[in-house]
């Protein structure tokens, strides 16, 4: 025997001694017994399986029929069936939709219940639609039912299968169903029942308790009441074991990928910039064409964007910035550029898709902008990507734009480096030539991981006068969109993105204690 009895729960110890071998209970003879508490049966039981101490002796499902809220009423206004008869049976021949009104049931309860008299040969219907009757007296469906009711009533509600007849059985089938969905008269119930008895293990145990002197009354602590009335010196305590582990205790706490975008946000807003936030799904035209990239460009390939499927367009496109953008890309309109030189297509600008990049949100937030301004986006983005340590198929972005008449470049490399030291926390920050057909000239800004080398973490640049005149900016713009995914990488010290989005929440416990 491997079980030291006096580290025992006291619940344990009580069904141990209170019984013989051979005996057989259940939970519910054993919580009355003992006179224990709900809840406390079970676990006496849990606690003894798990060491082997009790063995199953039997297990069988017993079925029980309970009056559901509808049966209840049902009893003491009738049924719809009786309902419909003694309505009819007042002399004056009317329709279905009449007597469902007068007897006071729906009308597809009394559908059903002509239904079921009509095919018994009690009702019918005449050439008007009017419901005669066929054949006086009740009918024996109703009579069954009726009795089941009653028989229901007297014994508290509840009915168990294995002392109804054959009869019953089969007219309880058409007025009960499991869980008591619909308008069913009887809900079904299936308990299952286990009887228990002590193992040869549990009697071991219970003989090493007796020569122990162990009852299960004993104290679990000491109480200023036993201080103070000197009791303590009479009463026995339970023993402690001081190498069993304390109670671990959960501290609630953010997830630190969670924790690290509120620091992004902090961090922005502290310094004066304004957050945007707009929908999941977006139209062509801002994820696409109100940043001066062309309908025929290869990022609108379904394989680099998802499609909505239903709805598959928008309603319409704000004026007048459609016919700005529309203008724009057919022959440059005014703004110092030949345009792309096709003919724009209205009819694919309001192609719905899911928002395959932040810069959507700096798009919409030109119109309008303050000059000088400062917005930020920190947004959900998809596209269809090999999902790998540094890449997702949805990701997060930070994106912004900044305002006015003496922004240069200059001032975008200080924005990206702050983001590639300050907030990603990298080390090697490294600065190339980029291209994106909304800005110019257009940056790459990449950062060296210690374990998976360089990598970009986004784009930026001066948006072109095509992306900015168009929806009524006339002063430089910079713009951004770095992938924040990737920045937590750095700054959470990780190898691989889906890190951050895994659901072992023991792996994040133990992030947390590290950090």
């Amino acid at each position: 025997m491997d079980i030291d009895v006096k580290q025992l729960h006291p619940l344990e110890i009580k069904v141990l001694l209170g019984m013989s071998e051979g005996e057989e209970f259940d939970l519910p003879s054993l919580t009355s017994r003992f006179n224990l508490k709900a809840g406390q049966g079970n676990q006496a039981v849990s606690w003894l399986m798990g060491k082997n101490c009790l063995e199953e002796t039997s297990r069988r499902t017993r079925t029980f029929y309970e009056l559901t809220e509808t049966g209840q009423t049902c009893v003491s206004e009738g049924t719809p069936a009786e309902r419909m008869l003694a309505c009819i049976d007042e002399g004056e021949i009317k329709t279905l939709p009449e007597i469902a009104s007068k007897a006071g049931i729906d009308n597809k309860d009394a559908g059903s219940s002509f239904g079921k008299l009509s095919k018994e040969g009690y009702l019918s219907m005449d050439d008007d639609k009017r419901v005669v009757r066929k054949t006086p007296g009740t009918p024996p469906s109703v009579a069954a039912v009726r009795g089941l009711l009653e028989k229901a009533e007297s014994a508290r509600g509840t009915l168990e299968e294995s002392a109804l007849t054959e009869e019953e059985k089969e007219a309880l089938g058409g007025v009960s169903k499991k869980r008591g969905a619909g308008d069913s008269l009887f809900r079904v119930v299936e308990r299952e029942e286990v009887t228990y008895s002590l193992s040869a293990e549990g009697l071991q145990v219970k003989a090493a308790l007796t020569v122990s002197g162990i009852t299960g009354d004993e104290a679990g602590s000491l109480t200023p009441e036993m201080l103070a009335d000197g009791s303590w010196r009479r009463v026995s305590f339970r023993s402690y074991n001081i190498s069993s582990p304390p109670q671990r205790v959960l501290l609630g706490r953010k997830n630190p990928y969670v924790e690290f975008l509120c620091g992004v946000k902090d961090k922005l807003t502290s310094l004066g910039f304004e957050e945007l936030d707009g929908p999941l799904v977006e139209t062509e035209f801002w994820n696409g064409d109100a940043l001066y990239m062309p309908q025929f460009h290869a990022a609108r390939d379904i394989h680099d964007v998802y499609y909505v499927k239903e709805p598959e367009y928008a309603r319409s496109i704000e004026q007048p910035w459609l016919d700005n953008v529309a203008a724009v890309h057919e022959n440059g309109a005014g703004t110092g550029s030949s345009g792309w030189g096709y003919t724009f297509d209205r009819n694919f600008t309001r192609r719905l898709v899911l928002r395959s990049q932040g810069t959507v949100l700096s798009a919409r937030r030109l119109v309008g902008a303050k000059v000088p301004g400062k917005y930020f986006a920190l947004v959900r983005c998809f596209r269809y990507d090999q999902v790998d340590a540094t890449h997702g198929a949805d990701f997060y972005q930070t994106d912004g734009i900044i305002t006015g008449e003496e922004v240069n470049l200059k001032t975008l490399l200080g924005v990206l480096k702050m983001f590639a030291e300050e907030v990603a926390g990298a080390k090697e920050v490294k600065y190339v030539p980029g291209y994106f057909p909304f800005t110019e000239p257009s940056i790459e800004v990449h950062v060296k991981h210690p374990v998976l080398g360089w990598f970009e973490l986004g784009g930026s640049g001066i948006f072109r006068p095509e992306v900015t005149k168009p929806l009524g900016i006339d002063v430089p713009v910079l713009a951004w969109g770095i992938g924040i995914d990737r920045m937590a990488l750095m700054q959470l010290g990780i190898n691989d993105m889906r890190e951050l989005f895994t659901a072992d929440i023991e792996g994040v416990r133990l992030r947390r204690r590290q950090d």
